[in-house]
């Protein structure tokens, strides 16, 4: 087959074009977020929290090598709870805090915090586990974190809200900016009841 020099000079230009375009993609993705969540049976409805409802945080179960990741977890799921209006949150009494350095026992814990709320008669609690919360090794050093969230309705003892997701950012972005921006994507589901007009 027979290629003209202009046919050659298309070519070569659509090749670049394509490879520019693959490398736009590959750098665009690499600070993106993948999160997925379910609200019980009524798919993509937010969970709303009544202003009678009581609602309590629980132990942030640590599922990496870093030390007290759940607890930093803990701090910024409060901070983005109260934020979007949960002013009356309770957190679990510092007692059962599963991060010790000799016996990692989070299941354990977040059992027990689930019996203290029930003594408090606490309708919702909030609890998850962090599975990713690191620096990527290279030369970049991403910051990558990974949650998982769950709200657990304990009139009924069923899971009103879910939600997983993990992200990365650029590699001058702080590890706590990027779990604060996944925080705040996997909690948006979770919403406050507007208050009564006042008669």
């Amino acid at each position: 087959m027979y290629f003209s020099d202009v046919d050659i000079k298309k070519l070569a230009i659509k090749s670049v074009v394509m490879c520019a375009a693959s490398l736009v993609l590959t750098v665009g993705l690499s600070g993106c977020a993948v999160t997925q969540s379910t609200q019980g049976s009524a798919a993509y409805a937010p969970l709303v929290v009544a202003a009678g409802d009581s609602i309590a945080l629980l132990p942030i179960a640590n599922h990496t090598d870093v030390p007290q990741a759940g607890l930093r977890a803990e701090a910024i799921a409060e901070a983005v709870l109260r934020a979007r209006g949960l002013r009356q949150l309770q957190i679990y009494p510092p007692n059962l805090n599963p991060e010790t350095l000799f016996e990692p026992s989070e299941r354990k814990a977040q059992i027990e915090a689930e019996k203290w709320a029930k003594t408090q008669n606490i309708r919702y609690v909030v609890y998850g586990a962090v599975d990713e919360w690191r620096y990527k090794v290279g030369v970049d050093g991403e910051p990558a974190v990974g949650l998982v969230l769950q709200v657990k309705d304990l009139s009924t003892g069923q899971v009103a809200y879910s939600a997983a997701g993990g992200k990365s950012g650029w590699s001058r972005e702080a590890l706590s900016a990027v779990a604060q921006k996944l925080m705040q994507e996997l909690l948006a589901g979770v919403q406050t009841a507007a208050p009564a007009p006042a008669k």
